[in-house]
């Protein structure tokens, strides 16, 4: 894997986990309801979620390199297409954020435990990492060399997405209840998104 793969890889990245899905949103809604202490147990819950359904996608992904090329190459080009669904989908979502503030008090593990189930067990994040992950894998690299390399920055990625976003929820609160702001967001999101899968589709293609 090269240097230029890897920056890749990890710019698409920040830009996918910046923009809010059902995780960043139950994150959202407890540090709003319960301010600073959600920020660790929920930033870990969803780590460990991510883990797990990145786990699971990669070995899907790692048996159709093993099948067929052509099966793969398909993959990618649907992936593309589908985070540039998911980014026009964004973009038209205007100035909406479905977070409400959870004031009901819940013990740290119990907020680890509910990050990881919302994040692994929704079938929309192994679809997510089946499309995305693709653009970026070499076929005639070692396979499990780049799924360590992709996991574990993704997962450092996304620690420090929730854990910011926890923190943000908890010192800015006004924010995530502005429409114009909100809108603003959605529509840099989704831009942002569509760019990326074009992207990542042309960089594979090339």
């Amino acid at each position: 894997m090269g240097l230029d793969v890897w920056l890749a890889f990890t710019a698409a990245s920040i830009v996918l986990l910046v923009i809010p899905g059902p995780t960043i949103l139950l994150v959202v809604s407890y540090a709003l309801g319960q301010g600073w202490r959600t920020a660790m147990p929920m930033a870990a819950g969803v780590a460990l979620g991510d883990f797990t359904a990145m786990t699971l996608s990669m070995l899907g992904i790692g048996a159709l390199l093993a099948a067929s090329a052509t099966i793969f190459t398909i993959v990618k080009w649907l992936g593309a297409a589908y985070l540039i669904w998911l980014g026009i989908k964004l973009f038209r979502s205007g100035a909406t954020m479905q977070a409400e503030a959870r004031d009901a008090d819940v013990s740290p593990v119990k907020m680890l435990a509910h990050a990881w189930l919302v994040t692994s067990l929704n079938p929309k994040s192994i679809t997510f990492f089946v499309a995305f992950l693709p653009q970026f894998l070499d076929r005639h690299g070692d396979f499990w060399t780049q799924m360590l390399i992709f996991e574990a920055t993704f997962l450092v990625l996304s620690f420090s997405n929730a854990f910011l976003y926890a923190f943000a929820a908890h010192r800015a609160r006004t924010l995530f209840k502005s429409p114009r702001i909100l809108r603003a967001f959605n529509r840099t999101g989704g831009t942002l998104l569509i760019g990326a899968g074009v992207a990542t589709a042309t960089m594979r293609s090339s």
